[in-house]
């Protein structure tokens, strides 16, 4: 009798955990069905915004008005390619990578043919940028044409630079998006993907230059945008995070101390400015207003976070990382909106960055409520889309101070493209593989 008991429970837990796990498994499937069908009706909205030119194609920012087309990594064309091209590795879509080599065909028309010509070397506004889609569209699609064209743009750079004693730079702006950091992040990107010497060499004496650059306060080291701007911005996208993340991946390759210490002297300077985990927006008259996203936030700054963990095993950063992240678990969001997480569903300020980080922390930590969370925030972020005959895309506010300009971006970093890009990375997640695409400014896990 006890035998037949046995068996009768053994069968019974073996079919629960049967359903169990079919349960999960079609859960999986229609998240993966979900998302690609999101994906495809992104796709179908950039297509039909896509501008004819010459040499190729290129996106508007906003497809309401055309006569703003622009091509950087930020809003423009360039973060659209990136979309695209993920988008075919997905699905097997020709008509995508056509969408992304005919993007790329464009931005390499636009590669400045005389030094009198270079304008802005930024990562995500200017050659920095269209430099790295090139050589993602090259690297992708196997076509030298367009690596030779992000080497092109290092030669520009390499032409272009101002050289002294203390290193080299291009312009008085430290930062990541325009700015010296950002465009030393696309040439160790260069040198480590591409294996182009003189990138790595430029990178190191950027490096040496931002050192120079740096504040001494009493807590560590601090980077301020440029010498005359009136304010210091702390997080990643303008400030300390953003280059001491930059140094700490110098470190990483060159195994130099003082970019170690330059980092960590960053860091420290931000674990003092911590207020409930976050540090804030601006200093002066800014001290009590905190972001949640990428660009002023702890999803930005605990790439640097993650970075300092990584390479020195000391358990302070950690603490800090995963901290900034139980602050937004208990902010409320996405239902509740705060001043720092407003009517935005992009990589930069809003849901589909945090959504983003907390994938990346789950892959870190294990912790299943940072799985749960990236998915909560994502099944907002669809809700919140428009959908028409052209396809589907985000009428939401760019700026936290401007919460009547609604516009429904193209691009990366307020736009369908980075969202697209999202959801593509959470469907490869989905599936057991990673996303293709890996940006010069995070962490690869």
């Amino acid at each position: 009798m006890k035998g037949n008991v046995n068996m009768f429970l053994k069968k019974f837990l073996g079919a629960v955990f049967l359903i169990v796990i079919c349960t999960v498994i079609t859960r999986c499937n229609q998240n993966n069905t979900e998302h690609l069908r999101s994906v495809k009706k992104i796709a179908h909205w950039l297509d039909s915004a896509a501008i004819e030119m010459t040499d190729g194609k290129t996106w508007p920012v906003d497809p309401k008005d055309p006569s703003k087309a622009t091509s950087n990594l930020y809003s423009g064309s360039a973060g659209v390619v990136l979309f695209y091209l993920e988008a075919y590795l997905a699905t097997g879509d020709d008509s995508y990578i056509e969408q992304a080599q005919a993007g790329a065909d464009y931005l390499l028309s636009l590669i400045p043919d005389s030094q009198s010509q270079f304008g802005d070397g930024g990562l995500y506004t200017g050659l920095s940028g269209l430099g790295f889609v090139l050589g993602e569209t090259g690297r992708l699609c196997k076509n030298e044409k367009y690596v030779e064209g992000m080497k092109k743009c290092i030669r520009f750079l390499e032409n272009k630079a101002k050289i002294t004693d203390k290193g080299m730079g291009w312009t008085d702006v430290t930062d990541i998006i325009s700015g010296n950091t950002g465009i030393g992040l696309f040439l160790l990107y260069a040198s480590e993907n591409f294996g182009v010497e003189e990138a790595e060499k430029m990178a190191v004496l950027t490096g040496q230059d931002l050192l120079t650059k740096a504040i001494k306060v009493e807590t560590g080291l601090s980077w301020p945008m440029s010498p005359d701007y009136p304010r210091l911005m702390p997080n990643f996208s303008h400030g300390t995070a953003g280059t001491a993340y930059f140094l700490s991946r110098l470190y990483e390759v060159t195994k130099a101390e003082s970019f170690l210490e330059g980092a960590l002297a960053g860091g420290r300077r931000l674990l003092s400015l911590s207020v409930n985990n976050l540090v804030c927006h601006h200093i002066p008259d800014g001290e009590d207003l905190f972001y949640l996203g990428w660009c002023h936030g702890p999803v930005g700054t605990g790439r640097l976070y993650r970075q300092l963990w990584k390479i020195t095993g000391d358990v302070i950063w950690k603490t800090a990382l995963f901290a900034g992240a139980d602050t937004i678990l208990e902010s409320g969001i996405p239902e509740k909106q705060t001043p720092g997480f407003w009517n935005n569903v992009g990589v930069c300020c809003g849901s589909a960055g945090v959504a983003d980080y907390f994938l990346d922390l789950y892959k870190a930590s294990n912790k299943r409520n940072y799985l749960d969370f990236s998915r909560k925030v994502t099944r907002d972020l669809l809700k919140r889309a428009e959908n028409d005959s052209t396809g589907m895309f985000w009428l939401q506010a760019e700026h936290r101070s401007k919460p009547d300009l609604l516009i429904a971006q193209t691009g990366l970093m307020q736009g369908a493209a980075g969202v697209g890009l999202w959801l593509l990375k959470l469907n490869a997640f989905e599936n057991g593989r990673s996303p293709h695409i890996f940006f010069p400014d995070r962490f690869r896990l």
